[in-house]
């Protein structure tokens, strides 16, 4: 457990001083290098500490996170390596109350309609019949499922748990980089990143009422319940992991402890009379709802990847007679790839009858010849990402790649270009980013707020801030390379605002059950879904 401590104060200012960079929105700092109003108190408080007090607590902060397995694998070229405590910054970044309601509203609008349209795909199509979305479009997806036509689960609820990835361009305004409806990961490291920073730099929070985050995994529980087919008592949940070689699996065993439930891998359950049950040493128990972890082609051999050692065989036959619920729904990855996002403001206007709160940005499909041409001549301007990817794999940035690299996206784009889309280069804001030193410099970021959809939609106040901690880089996937920060959502006097009361110890994880065997093949079948790129 984190024991509380307070970093002495130095007294020490940064050196050189903080220089927001030329043209980019810094979100503490004015362009003229003062304080924003609203970091006013923050920064201060950073002068106090000093660039001495804010190395001192970057390293305790590295060696409790490695000390209780707050870890992430990072992705090198070549291939996997070695675990490293997950980088939190020490300087959080601060959003208003108003600021965040609008980001709030627009994300709930959001989720709507990608609610609205995989259920749309997969039974009536109107969407399709109507000429907004193309079915070849859709049904070429790598993340459409066929094996689910025509279920629909436990409340008409698909995508359970998302996380939209947010940015903020030059001018300040918000705009969705992605949509991840599939197993958004992260959440984890929200919690525990208020946690530390509570403990390690208290002195920062003096001046700010912080709205909490730490409900999480009662929201949560809460909306897998609310979507559990009916049981003689207390549904019960569990969290299906791949195991422990799957890097996000730090995250399943804090969600699960959190929550109060099982973490269970595939050898834990078994499916009989089309009602999935859970091994225990009190005989089999019947689960209701299941928050997995792994993407469709895992998870029953039966319907999906005959060769997956992680799946339930005869899973999607008890999902589909409606005796499980399974959080996301199977098939929702067909609503967060890369090219059907082009068409998520038409399905909010489509399904909602609203115009967009959040604007996309602007993105360009190839498999249109001139839309292809025009990406083709200007790859040095443009971010070029393949469709069904996700963590940052295969993504171009032009401005930043060599001609040789150029050449090579040219070529793959040319041979299959239903696989790639393209976008404008988003000028993403900068936060003040410590250094090993302490010393303060911009580094780019983007967000990643949760939303919770059970009986209603929740949205944790702020979400994951990720940073590219390498000076201009645009790339804050924690799989390249990036790093966090605490996100503060300030009080505003709204109703669902309450400011943080306490800050409550972490739960260590609980470890897997792995008393039935069958490890062998799993740690295989997690390498190779590590080289699809899925996990």
């Amino acid at each position: 457990m984190m024991e509380a401590m307070t970093v002495p104060a130095t007294g020490a200012s940064p050196e050189p001083a903080y220089a927001p960079r030329a043209s980019f929105h810094d979100e503490l700092f004015d362009a003229d290098g003062s304080p924003r109003p609203v970091a006013a108190p923050l920064v201060a408080a950073l002068e106090r500490l000093g660039p001495a007090g804010l190395g001192d607590a970057g390293r305790r902060r590295d060696a409790i996170f490695m000390q209780q397995g707050i870890t992430f694998e990072t992705v090198g070229e070549d291939g996997p390596s070695r675990e490293r405590p997950f980088p939190l910054d020490l300087v959080p970044r601060i959003l208003s109350g108003p600021e965040w309601r609008s980001i709030k509203q627009g994300l709930a609008q959001r989720i709507r309609a990608l609610n609205h349209f995989v259920d749309d795909v997969y039974h009536g199509r109107e969407i399709v019949r109507e000429g907004i979305v193309p079915w070849s479009l859709v049904a070429g997806r790598t993340h459409f499922a066929r094996a689910v036509h025509g279920i629909r689960p436990p409340g008409g609820v698909y995508c359970h748990v998302a996380g939209c990835d947010l940015v903020r361009d030059s001018d300040g305004s918000w705009k969705v980089l992605e949509d991840n409806v599939r197993t958004p990961s992260g959440i984890s490291y929200v919690l525990e990143n208020r946690v530390a920073m509570a403990r390690l730099v208290p002195e920062l929070f003096a001046a700010y009422r912080v709205r909490p985050v730490d409900q999480y995994p009662q929201l949560l529980l809460a909306a897998l319940r609310s979507v559990a087919p009916s049981a003689d008592s207390e549904a019960t949940v569990v969290v299906w992991t791949p195991g422990p070689l799957n890097s996000a699996y730090f995250e399943h065993a804090f969600l699960a402890r959190q929550m109060g439930v099982e973490l269970v891998e595939a050898s834990d359950l078994v499916v009989r009379d089309d009602v999935l049950y859970m091994r225990t040493t009190r005989g089999l128990e019947r689960v209701h709802a299941v928050y997995r972890r792994l993407d469709d082609d895992f998870v029953d051999p039966l319907e999906f990847r005959p060769d997956s050692m992680l799946g339930v065989p005869g899973l999607v036959r008890a999902y589909r007679a409606g005796t499980v619920a399974i959080a996301n729904a199977l098939g929702t990855g067909v609503a967060d790839d890369k090219a059907v996002y082009h068409y998520v403001p038409e399905m909010i206007r489509y399904y909602l009858g609203e115009e967009p709160l959040l604007e996309n940005v602007r993105t360009y499909l190839l498999t249109d010849p001139e839309q292809l041409e025009y990406t083709l001549a200007r790859l040095d301007e443009l971010v070029v990402k393949p469709t069904g990817e996700s963590g940052g794999k295969g993504v171009s940035i032009g401005p930043s790649a060599t001609d040789e690299e150029l050449a090579r996206l040219a070529d793959a784009v040319r041979a299959n270009p239903e696989r790639w889309i393209a976008q404008d280069v988003v000028k993403l804001s900068t936060v003040p980013t410590a250094g090993r030193d302490g010393r303060l410099a911009p580094r780019h970021v983007d967000l990643r707020p949760f939303a919770v959809f059970g009986e209603r939609i929740d949205i944790v106040p702020g979400g994951l801030t990720r940073v590219a901690l390498e000076e201009g880089s645009m790339i804050v996937n924690s799989s390249r390379g990036g790093g966090s920060k605490d996100t503060w959502v300030l009080e505003d006097g709204e109703a669902d605002d309450r400011a943080e009361s306490r800050l409550p110890d972490p739960l260590p994880p609980a470890l897997p059950d792995l008393r039935y065997g069958g490890w062998t093949g799993q740690a295989q079948q997690q390498q190779q879904q590590q080289q699809d790129g899925t996990a």
